[in-house]
């Protein structure tokens, strides 16, 4: 005998489908990221960013800024998502020429006081080492990344990274005292219910 086929309204439908819906769309808090050099010793100013291969990123239209004070770039790392606006105002007494030669992206500003006119875009994902034409002792990183989970580790060598989706990513981490500037170190990370907490070793030792 066959049983009748029961028809379910589009709300019913909804309510059954909303669980799995939300499963899969659920984002957890950001993993807390340790990170040390060769020896153990934690690290500052890594910068940590996962990626998650399935999911293209787009560019964030966002801005940032590295002034020039006592005669020092500051911060000394910064680390953007592709897209962002860096600005340089020069805080000094004395004017500074700053530029980088760096192919993610060559720029140029030549000698000035104050804020330039206009900031620069940062559209490809890199690292690009800023200096000084005045001043050799000024010099700055910016780590370009193409995806918006990132963060730069504190004295205690400690980056927590921001909510972000469940999933496989590729968490990488770079510094600037690495073999080259332009190395990251990869590893997996699962984003889950588990929140995990994650522990890099860098192939460095920090002096």
């Amino acid at each position: 005998m066959c049983k009748p086929q029961v028809k379910l309204s589009t709300p019913a439908m909804m309510a059954i489908l909303m669980p799995a819906m939300m499963v899969s769309s659920a984002a957890y808090a950001g993993s807390v990221v340790q990170v040390t050099d060769s020896s153990g010793q934690p690290v500052l100013d890594a910068v940590v960013y996962a990626e998650l291969a399935s999911v293209p990123q787009p560019a964030k239209m966002a801005n940032a800024e590295i002034q020039q004070k006592d005669k020092k770039f500051m911060p000394f790392v910064t680390v953007v998502q592709t897209g962002t606006s860096v600005s340089f105002p020069n805080n000094d007494t004395v004017r500074h020429h700053a530029y980088s030669f760096s192919p993610a992206k060559p720029f140029e500003l030549k000698l000035y006081s104050g804020k330039p006119a206009a900031p620069i875009v940062f559209d490809k994902a890199g690292t690009v080492v800023v200096g000084c034409n005045i001043h050799d002792q000024m010099v700055a990183y910016i780590h370009i990344v193409d995806t918006p989970y990132f963060a730069k580790t504190d004295a205690a060598g400690t980056a927590r990274l921001p909510n972000m989706p469940a999933g496989k990513y590729v968490l990488k981490t770079w510094h600037p005292k690495q073999p080259t500037t332009a190395s990251v170190q990869e590893q997996s990370l699962q984003m889950d219910s588990n929140n995990p907490a994650v522990t890099v070793k860098l192939n460095y030792k920090a002096v």
